[in-house]
């Protein structure tokens, strides 16, 4: 219909910077194209290789120079063209980070006079509390030294007390005779284990003293630091393997140096240790008078048959006259001598040797 007339490049004018030849290839070289539109219309602004963020306007925030209180992050740093370049797509991330630096900027007070934050007015901010100075190196290694000293406390500790339940009286004099510090020892590893009863029984023995006449003769056999002596207005004698106190004196406690029938009392508080409790209570009998009183208190957990003790201490001319059995860390007993000991063993007359865990 009509006619197509062939193209000729010659005879079109070429515009300054256009590309050459039939296939248009590029620029020349050393040539820099100028802005305006080409041949075909086409914009001088480059194609951007991704597509714009979808609800961001052109001409977003980063276009114009950052104020004195905005963040710089938001400036778009131009193209080797002098042109913008669109914001990237930001992960969720990236989102939080920049809204929690937002925030934080926006808390700090606003720059004063000398361009430096806070300097500006302001009600000045409290003092906090002073921060407690870094613990020296030295601190720390007294500390160590001293939990390590510890455990080889309670380890010496635990090693005596079981020669002590294990042995027999004359073994534990000889072992405190020839180390008097390790009595010294043992009783602060044994306070220490006391401590944390809700009750001392060597108070209930004070309390039974105190309503007893005055004159009564008390002999306290395993004294340690004469609690009981420091309690009552009653004579006391006290008898231990290691002097802890003026009072003390130092013997077997199978062999007290006392009269037979001489006091009124005698008394055992958690000091039946060895394997010659025989030997041992056979001696209470000898030196307390007739319808003399003896009390027994003692670890709860050492008795295996309590009967079977009652029946072994009436063997040895004990009867007994009452018996505490409520407390579930000490058993308190009160006897009365009816009479001297039986020849024979007392077959009943065991007790558990009181050992304390490794903690």
């Amino acid at each position: 219909m009509f006619a197509e007339q062939d193209w000729n490049d010659a005879a079109e004018p070429v515009p300054c910077g256009a590309p050459q030849g039939p296939g248009r290839p590029g620029f020349a070289a050393g040539k820099r194209r100028l802005p305006g539109a080409g041949l075909d219309g086409e914009a001088t602004r480059k194609r951007r290789r991704g597509r714009r963020k979808a609800g961001v306007p052109r001409g977003a925030a980063g276009e114009r120079p950052a104020g004195p209180g905005e963040p710089r992050e938001n400036l778009q740093r131009p193209d080797a063209d002098g042109l913008a370049e669109p914001p990237a797509e930001l992960s969720r991330r990236q989102r939080r980070n920049r809204q929690k630096k937002q925030r934080r900027r926006q808390q700090e007070p606003a720059a004063g006079p000398g361009g430096e934050r806070g300097s500006g007015p302001g009600p000045p901010e409290p003092p906090g509390p002073p921060e407690a100075p870094p613990e020296p190196r030295s601190g720390r290694s007294a500390a160590l030294r001293a939990r390590m000293e510890e455990r080889l406390l309670g380890a010496r500790f635990r090693y005596l007390n079981q020669q002590l339940y294990t042995g027999s009286s004359r073994d534990a004099a000889r072992l405190f005779r020839a180390d008097p510090a390790a009595f010294h020892l043992y009783h602060r590893g044994f306070e220490r284990q006391v401590r944390r009863w809700p009750e001392r029984p060597v108070q209930r023995i004070v309390r039974y003293l105190r309503r007893r006449p005055a004159s009564l003769v008390v002999a306290d056999f395993g004294c340690g630091d004469c609690t009981l002596a420091a309690s009552v207005r009653n004579q006391v004698h006290c008898f231990d393997l290691v002097p802890l106190s003026p009072r003390v004196t130092v013997c077997d406690m199978a062999e007290v140096p006392l009269a037979d029938e001489s006091v009124d009392v005698a008394v055992f508080c958690l000091a039946l240790m060895g394997t010659n409790l025989q030997e041992i209570l056979g001696e209470a009998n000898r030196v307390l008078k007739l319808g003399g009183t003896l009390m027994v208190a003692e670890v709860a957990s050492r008795f295996e048959d309590i009967h079977s003790f009652l029946k072994a201490m009436a063997q040895l001319g004990f009867r007994t006259v009452s018996k505490d059995l409520s407390s579930s860390y000490f058993y308190v007993l009160e006897f009365a001598k009816t009479g001297p000991c039986r020849a024979g063993p007392a077959p009943g007359l065991r007790l558990r040797p009181c050992l304390y865990k490794r903690r």
